[in-house]
């Protein structure tokens, strides 16, 4: 009968009894404070074939839909044991609740025990349709819109985040007219010819039917990327943000705006 080495017998000891404090605890961190161990280390030796397990990833309803679901494909095919729940709303999920794993923000949170770093800077704009532009008065200066014009944007006092008041960042008086509380209903509105709205560059510039309106007047965005710290080191979660990171690097110009 064969006999293995007595340092792969230990590993293999190390390795049932990590799977047995995960077991027991039925949670990542609690096993590795009783084991002596990282959670992503024992994470690693109950997975040592790749990631596993479930990532849940609440973002912005235009960059989910827009830019996460258009890769998401690639990113199944290289971690086929992990799922992937895609929380793309009008609001996000909150990570030290424990409601997702990973958030991209619009904005750095200021409290709670969480990791946070940049993702990207991105630009928006106002956009129309050509349809919609022609035979109306000339739009040549912000004030060219307060008369005449349809604008588009969020219903106000349902704004999840300030940093969704994009109006307010071209002219002060503005006010839309045609409100919803997606950007997605806000892009269908424009691309249906209704009025003048702003749009992320990576919705407005992709989209071939709109086109810029007063494009020297530019506002710039953040995406902040958050975990949990308890979590932030487990390998399912580490090669999701990396992910994230590759996705907007491979989509820079649609984010930058130029």
């Amino acid at each position: 009968m064969p006999v293995r080495p007595a340092n792969t017998q230990a590993t293999d000891w190390n390795d049932f009894q990590a799977f047995l404090a995960v077991a027991r605890t039925g949670q990542l961190a609690r096993a590795g404070r009783m084991m002596g161990m990282a959670s992503s280390e024992l994470e690693s030796a109950n997975s040592p074939s790749g990631p596993t397990g479930s990532v849940r990833i609440s973002v912005s309803e235009g960059f989910g839909s827009w830019i996460v679901a258009r890769h998401l494909g690639g990113f199944a095919a290289r971690y086929p044991g992990l799922t992937v729940d895609l929380v793309a709303s009008s609001g996000f999920l909150s990570p030290s609740r424990r409601e997702a794993d990973i958030a991209v923000l619009l904005s750095r949170p200021k409290t709670g025990p969480l990791i946070a770093r940049k993702l990207s800077n991105y630009a928006l704009r106002l956009y129309a349709s050509p349809v919609y532009l022609a035979g109306r008065k000339p739009i040549l200066a912000p004030s060219d819109l307060r008369q005449g014009h349809q604008l588009v944007g969020y219903v106000p006092e349902l704004i999840y985040a300030p940093e969704l008041n994009y109006l307010g960042d071209i002219d002060a008086s503005l006010a839309p007219t045609l409100r919803s509380t997606s950007i997605l209903a806000q892009h269908s509105m424009l691309a249906s010819h209704a009025g003048v709205g702003v749009l992320p560059c990576f919705i407005g510039d992709a989209d071939p039917t709109l086109v810029p309106v007063l494009p020297g007047h530019s506002i710039t965005r953040s995406f902040w990327l958050v975990t949990h710290k308890d979590t932030h080191g487990l390998q399912r979660i580490r090669v999701t943000m990396d992910w994230l990171s590759e996705i907007v690097k491979l989509d820079a110009r649609l984010f930058s705006g130029v």
